[in-house]
């Protein structure tokens, strides 16, 4: 049976190969194959693996070269190239590689003339000045290096908070086979955007410690004690701390091992800190212990900061009504319009909001006016056949350009129902220009989200610098929506930046971003992130009705 290997996984096996014979000198012709077909693999329509061998073969360029190598990966995982150039290659090289900046050409001079093959001999050659004299390299390059190895080093046993909540229902059960009362704790209770450390307590009264099974569970016994156990699971590098807890003490530790050092340090009107309270008292429930501190019961979602919730409710997942920022195989999609609006209605929503990518975002096929106007008719001829039923809205997620001016000229950008405004390019401007790029584009007036404002992308990148308070001043100046990005990669406006948002009386709206059916459920994600800014149900944009919608929309 073949491996159902989605397009991106070929791409990336294929560009690995590609960019692994390009450094040891092997074939530069389909070095370059390997790697140039990677633009055209991502982006059709159609999921590679599904094909048939003479349909591969027909796409513009895949032929001779490309064909017989995806149908290799299809058969057995992989490419037995790979494998070989792997083992010659040695492990820090693959390290080296993900410094921004330093394409294969600079990987090949620092290894094969240099000898450098590691990211600590790269640093070291930094530090010493050696990088800055090397042709083709410099100063600037070589501070740039040092950057990205920071960057690369702040990231080292850290985890997305999607990929966290999946290691951590797996590793939540298997501790519950041994010990019944068990409670996950720390920064995945409270829903962090990027998670360091997996740390759970255990129900145990009397002698003894916490005993894991050695084939899955490595102990660090060192930083180890009676009390808890610290170290490793399966292989992941990121830190597993479980801790042992009385039956007496376990309402209060499970509120001191679920707050964070700001939440603890929360005071009553006595000036005694939340953290003062709990060493003192003991509590027979949470709610008791957040009332000793004359405030309302906090959710461990908001236990990151010293906000309050307030009297309006706090939006959750039942509450989300359709969906907006989502694309189509119109431009970088992998399912078709109806598709998408289908999948939302068996979610239970009640719209779909459609917002490819515009003209200027050719690496992903974006809609040009006639292209625009075909998929418009699609959506009349659907929205006719759901009569009222569910509504699709006409969106466009338009490239703020250099200058702050969005794609398109002003005939197009009035055919839509909305526009999301996102940059997606030239990503290095300051603070003040990337700032008043942003606002230009708000004080659009077709604009009517602010798309994932600083552009990040957790551990791979951080956002450019905008003068937040500006740019949200701005959407509201102007009734702009900000948006809150779910995909697990951006969460993007951070959520530290909603209460602020709440203040101007700033809608938050918490798009997918998807790409696929199964994308549309990363709002999950901008649910639970958004909790712990305590954003209530009514300044949810997608929390609202369909109609509700379409009012702030003006259409």
């Amino acid at each position: 049976m073949e491996n159902q290997f989605t397009n991106s996984d070929i791409a990336e096996i294929l560009s690995t190969t590609g960019k692994l014979m390009d450094l040891h000198d092997v074939d530069p012709q389909r070095a370059k194959a390997y790697v140039d077909c990677v633009f055209t693999l991502e982006r059709l329509d159609e999921q590679i693996a599904g094909m048939n061998p003479g349909k591969i073969a027909q796409i513009r360029g895949y032929g001779r070269i490309i064909q017989p190598a995806i149908l290799e990966i299809l058969q057995t995982g992989t490419l037995q190239e790979l494998s070989h150039l792997m083992e010659i290659t040695p492990k820090g090289i693959f390290d080296i590689m993900q410094v921004k900046g330093l394409g294969v050409k600079k990987v090949k001079t620092l290894w094969k003339e240099v000898g450098i093959d590691n990211l600590n001999a790269l640093k070291k050659a930094c530090e010493e000045d050696v990088i800055a004299g090397i042709k083709g390299f410099g100063a600037k390059t070589q501070e740039s290096i040092l950057s990205s190895i920071a960057f690369l080093e702040s990231l080292k046993g850290k985890m997305r908070l999607d990929q966290a909540l999946v290691l951590g229902q797996e590793i939540l059960d298997k501790l519950k086979v041994s010990y019944p009362e068990v409670e996950l704790s720390g920064e995945l209770k409270r829903i962090e955007n990027v998670i360091s450390e997996l740390t759970f307590i255990v129900k145990k009264d009397g002698f003894g410690g916490i005993k894991l099974s050695e084939g899955e569970f490595e102990q660090d016994l060192k930083n180890s004690s009676p009390s808890t156990w610290r170290g490793w699971f399966k292989g992941f590098e990121i830190l597993l701390v479980v801790e042992k807890v009385s039956s007496n003490d376990w309402v209060n530790k499970k509120l001191l091992r679920s707050a964070s050092p700001e939440h603890l340090k929360m005071q009553n009107k006595e000036g005694e800190t939340f953290l003062s309270v709990l060493s003192s008292n003991r509590f027979e429930s949470e709610e008791a212990a957040y009332s000793a501190m004359g405030c309302p019961y906090i959710i461990p979602e908001m236990r990151s900061s010293m906000i309050l919730p307030s009297e309006d409710e706090i939006v959750e997942w039942k509450d989300i009504t359709g969906a907006l920022h989502n694309h189509s195989t119109y431009s970088d999609g992998e399912a078709s319009v109806e598709a998408m609006a289908q999948a939302c209605r068996d979610l239970g929503f009640v719209y779909f909001g459609i917002a490819d990518h515009s003209q200027t975002a050719a690496y992903a096929k974006g809609l040009w006016p006639e292209t625009v106007s075909k998929q418009h008719k699609e959506i009349d001829a659907l929205n006719a056949k759901y009569n009222g039923q569910f509504r699709i809205f006409k969106g466009i997620e338009s490239d703020i350009l250099n200058d702050g001016s969005l794609d398109y000229e002003e005939e197009v950008l009035k055919s839509f129902d909305y526009i999301v405004a996102s940059v997606h390019s030239v990503l290095n401007m300051d603070e003040e220009k990337a700032t008043a790029r942003l606002i230009r584009a708000i004080e659009n007036p077709y604009t009517k989200i602010l798309g994932h404002p600083t552009g990040r992308l957790l551990l791979r990148r951080t956002g450019y610098p905008i003068d937040y308070k500006k740019v949200i001043d701005a959407c509201a100046a102007n009734g702009v929506v900000m948006e809150l990005n779910a995909n697990p990669w951006r969460l993007d406006l951070d959520w530290t930046w909603i209460p602020y948002c709440l203040e101007k009386g700033v809608m938050i709206s918490i798009n997918p971003d998807a790409h696929s059916t199964q994308g549309l459920l990363d709002i999950k994600y901008g649910v639970m992130v958004a909790r712990k800014a305590g954003l209530p149900r009514k300044m949810t944009l997608n929390a609202l009705s369909v109609d509700e919608v379409a009012k702030v929309f003006g259409c």
